[in-house]
C-alpha cells in the first residue's frame, strides 16, 4: 500500500482566482499529509472507538458540521469533496485502507470545510471529537503524525483555493478588503473572486439574483448568501465559535489573541487551565500583519508574522484552548467575582481570573478626509493583499518603527518606489539598526526626515497625497494612490476606564508602577499586586497594552507565558 490518498495538484502556490499574491505556501509532502498508519498504530486507535459499518454513497459529514468526528479506514474508501456555488461538487481527495480523516477543524472545533462520502463500503473505525482530542493528548507518536497532516492539508486547501467560501468582491471596495484579511488571517481557506478582472462571475451572480453593485458578496458553504457582510455575520456563517458554552465559568479569560495573548493561552491551557480566548478580528495583532520578522529568537530566515501567528493559534487549541473570533469585549464588571466580561453581543463570560492582552494601535494622524480613504488607499497594515493592490504603483509608508521599515521593505520587492516618511530627523532611535540598513541601501526606498502628510485628494478611491517638509515649509503634491501608516500607537482600554488604574495615556498600570496609586486605586489585598497584576485582583496585563512594556513580540511572548505562573497563585487564593 504506497499511499493512501491522492490530491489534486495546485496549478500554482497561490489561489487560481488571486494570482499575483507574493505569499507563497510552502511545498507539500504528500506522503506527509497523507500518511498510512502501521497496523500498530491503529490498533491503539481502536482502543479509544468503534468500528463502524459503512455503505457507498453514505455522507458521513457536510461543509459547516461541528464537532465531525475522526475517522479511520480499515477497508473500503472514502472521498473529500466541495460544492461549489453552481450547485456542482470538485474532488478534493480519496482516502483508502490505513487512512484517517481530518485537518484543522478537528483542532479548533469549528465547522468543516468539505463533504466527506462514503464511495467504497467498508469498515471505518469512529472516534468522537472528545475521544479524538484524549487519545492525541496521551499518544506522542500519534499526536505528532496526524497534526504534521493536519497542518499540511490545510496549506494544501490554502494553496489550491479549496475552501468553503467564495469571496465576490473589488480590489477598491474596502469592505472587500477587510473580509479577504479576516479570512486570510485566520487562516480560513477561500476563493477570491475579482469582480474588476473575472468577466465569468456574471453566472455565478445570476445564480443568486445578486447585483454587481452589492459588493462584496460572500458565498458560505455553496448556499447561503452574504451581501457586504461584517466580520461578525461572516464568522457565524463558518461556525467559528458554534462549540463555544458562554455560561460556564472559566479559569482564565484572555482578551486578545497578538504574541501575549497567544503565548498566555499556550502555557495556560499547557497546564490544565480552562482557558477562552477572545479576539476581535485575527490571532496575531499588529504582529500578525507583518510581512517579516527577523529579529524573533529562533528565526534566523525570518519569519512572517502571519505564519508566526499561525503555529501558536494551532499549539494553543491544540492544548485545549478555546477561542473565540470576531467577538469584542464591550465592559468588564469588576465589583464581583468571578469577574463578568461583557460582550458587545450581549453575552457575559464568566471567569476567575483575566488576562488583557488587547494590543495597541495604530494612531490616527489629524489628516483630512483620513476616514474616507481608509481601506481604499489608506492601510494600516502591510500584507502579501494590500501587495496585490498595489502592484507596480508609487507607495508611502509613515512611521520610524520597526513595523515601518519591514513594510517599506517587503513592499519594495513589488512597488516601482517607496518613499518613507518620518516625522523625526533620524530613525536611530526608533527603527532597529538591520533595518536601517537595508532601507538605506535599497535604490527602490526613498527616505524622507521631517516629512508629514498634510493633505489627501480623491473621489472614492485615493488619487494624490500632499506632503509637507517640516524644516522648509514647503509643500509637494504627488499622485500616489496607496499610503500605510504604521505610526505611533495607542492602547485598546476604553472598556476598561473606571475599572482599572490605567496611566496617562490609557495604558494599564501594573505591579511596582501601582505603588504611588495603590491607596487611590482601592486595593484591598494584605499583598501587593504581582509583578504583571492590575490594580484589581487576579487581572494582568501583558503586551503592548500594559504601560512601560517593551514593545517587541518576544518579550510579548515572554510576558504572556510569566502571566499564567502568576495566574495559578491567585487561582489558588480563591
Amino acid at each position: 500500500m504506497s499511499s493512501s490518498a491522492t490530491f489534486p495538484p495546485a496549478a500554482s502556490s497561490t489561489p487560481a482566482s488571486s494570482r499575483g499574491a507574493s505569499y507563497k505556501f510552502p511545498a507539500v509532502d504528500q506522503a506527509e499529509a497523507f500518511p498510512v498508519l502501521t497496523a500498530a498504530q491503529i490498533a491503539r486507535i481502536r482502543e479509544a472507538g468503534k468500528v463502524r459499518k459503512v455503505e457507498a454513497g453514505e455522507i458521513l459529514f457536510e461543509p459547516g458540521d461541528v464537532n465531525v468526528p475522526f475517522f479511520v479506514l480499515l477497508s473500503g474508501s472514502l472521498e473529500i469533496v466541495q460544492s461549489d456555488a453552481m450547485g456542482g461538487e470538485r474532488a478534493i481527495a480519496t482516502h483508502h485502507a490505513g487512512a484517517f480523516t481530518g485537518e484543522m477543524t478537528m483542532i479548533s472545533n469549528r465547522g468543516a470545510l468539505v463533504r466527506g462520502r462514503v464511495s467504497e463500503a467498508g469498515e471505518f473505525l469512529e472516534l468522537q471529537s472528545k475521544e479524538f482530542h484524549a487519545l492525541v493528548a496521551r499518544d506522542a507518536e500519534l499526536n505528532e503524525i496526524m497534526m504534521r497532516a493536519f497542518i499540511l492539508r490545510r496549506i494544501l486547501l490554502l494553496s489550491s483555493g479549496y475552501g468553503n467560501v467564495v469571496l465576490m468582491g473589488s480590489r477598491h471596495s474596502a469592505a472587500t478588503l477587510r473580509l479577504r484579511e479576516f479570512l486570510t488571517r485566520n487562516g480560513h481557506p477561500h476563493t477570491y473572486v475579482d469582480l474588476d478582472v473575472d468577466k465569468g462571475s456574471q453566472q455565478m451572480l445570476d445564480r443568486f439574483s445578486v447585483k454587481v453593485e452589492e459588493v462584496p458578496v460572500v458565498i458560505c458553504n455553496g448556499k447561503t448568501v452574504l451581501r457586504n457582510p461584517s466580520t461578525q455575520e461572516l464568522a457565524k456563517c463558518l461556525g467559528f465559535n458554534r462549540s463555544l458554552e458562554p455560561t460556564e465559568v472559566r479559569d482564565l479569560v484572555i482578551v486578545g489573541a497578538g504574541p501575549a495573548g497567544l503565548a498566555a493561552a499556550v502555557y495556560a491551557a499547557s497546564e490544565g487551565l480552562d482557558v477562552l480566548v477572545i479576539e476581535t478580528e485575527a490571532p496575531g495583532g499588529q504582529a500578525g500583519s507583518s510581512s517579516r520578522i527577523e529579529n524573533y529568537l529562533g528565526f534566523p530566515m525570518g519569519v512572517s508574522g502571519l505564519e508566526l501567528t499561525n503555529r501558536a493559534t494551532t499549539q494553543a487549541q491544540k492544548f485545549g484552548a478555546k477561542m473565540m473570533i470576531a467577538s469584542s469585549v464591550s465592559r468588564l464588571n469588576c465589583d464581583q467575582r468571578p469577574y463578568e466580561v461583557k460582550l458587545d453581543d450581549g453575552r457575559t463570560i464568566l471567569t476567575r481570573s483575566i488576562v488583557i492582552a488587547s494590543g495597541a494601535q495604530y494612531n490616527k494622524p489629524r489628516i483630512g478626509d483620513l476616514a474616507k480613504f481608509e481601506g481604499q488607499g489608506v492601510y494600516y497594515g502591510a500584507t502579501f493583499i494590500e501587495s496585490q493592490v498595489c502592484g507596480n504603483e508609487e507607495v508611502i509608508v509613515v512611521g520610524g518603527g520597526n513595523s515601518a521599515g519591514q513594510a517599506a521593505v517587503y513592499l519594495s520587492q513589488t512597488a516601482s518606489k517607496v518613499h518613507i516618511l518620518v516625522r523625526s530627523g533620524k530613525l536611530a532611535d526608533t527603527m532597529s539598526r538591520y533595518l536601517v540598513q537595508r532601507i538605506e541601501e535599497n535604490p527602490k526606498i526613498d527616505l524622507r526626515y521631517s516629512t508629514e502628510i498634510v493633505g489627501l485628494d480623491g473621489d472614492t478611491q485615493l488619487q494624490r497625497v500632499t506632503c509637507r517638509d517640516k524644516n522648509t515649509g514647503e509643500t509637494e503634491t504627488r499622485p500616489i494612490r496607496h499610503v500605510f501608516i504604521m505610526a505611533g500607537a495607542s492602547p485598546r482600554t476604553d472598556w476598561l476606564k473606571g475599572c482599572l488604574a490605567l496611566d496617562d495615556k490609557g495604558f494599564i498600570l501594573t505591579g511596582r508602577d501601582l505603588d504611588p496609586v495603590a491607596k487611590e486605586v482601592g486595593w484591598v489585598l494584605p499583598r501587593r499586586p504581582q509583578m504583571l497584576e492590575t490594580s484589581l485582583p487576579g487581572v494582568f496585563a501583558v503586551g503592548d497594552v500594559r504601560a512601560n512594556s517593551v514593545k517587541r513580540v518576544a518579550s510579548a511572548v515572554g510576558e504572556g507565558a510569566i502571566a499564567v505562573s502568576l495566574v495559578h497563585r491567585t487561582l489558588a487564593e480563591l
